[in-house]
């Protein structure tokens, strides 16, 4: 998977970057990872199938909002002992980390919106289709 690979070095700048970050994962919006960094594959995975659910969630409170689109941009959770950050990437795509509590949220914010514009055409996940085509 190429693709995968090669957005391998991208997320391990992100982590790198900002101190305290934990893990740092693509997913799809149906909940599969697309690349990981710094988590097991089953915890990747895991929290892949989590952020599916939340997204989903998060689009349809946004739909609540006068003149909103009902999409989702960013979400972050502080919880004890760190924080979650989802954001919006490419279409069909989603940035997640999980960091310590140190972490420095606007610069965490920014290093995610920025590997979000570099990387977002490797990040666009075309949607799947049922069956055979043809």
């Amino acid at each position: 998977m190429q693709q995968r690979s090669s957005m391998d070095w991208m997320l391990k700048d992100l982590a790198s970057g900002v101190p305290q970050t934990r893990q740092v994962i693509v997913l799809s919006a149906d909940g599969l990872c697309v690349a990981q960094y710094g988590a097991d594959p089953d915890t990747a995975d895991r929290l892949a199938a989590a952020c599916a659910g939340l997204q989903s969630l998060a689009g349809a409170v946004a739909s609540e909002l006068p003149y909103s689109e009902g999409r989702m941009r960013l979400v972050v959770i502080e919880m004890d002992g760190g924080f979650f950050y989802l954001m919006a990437a490419a279409a069909g795509s989603y940035l997640a980390v999980l960091a310590d509590e140190g972490v420095d949220a606007g610069l965490m914010g920014q290093r995610m919106r920025d590997l979000v514009i570099r990387i977002g055409e490797h990040l666009s996940s075309p949607p799947r289709h049922d069956g055979p085509t043809g």
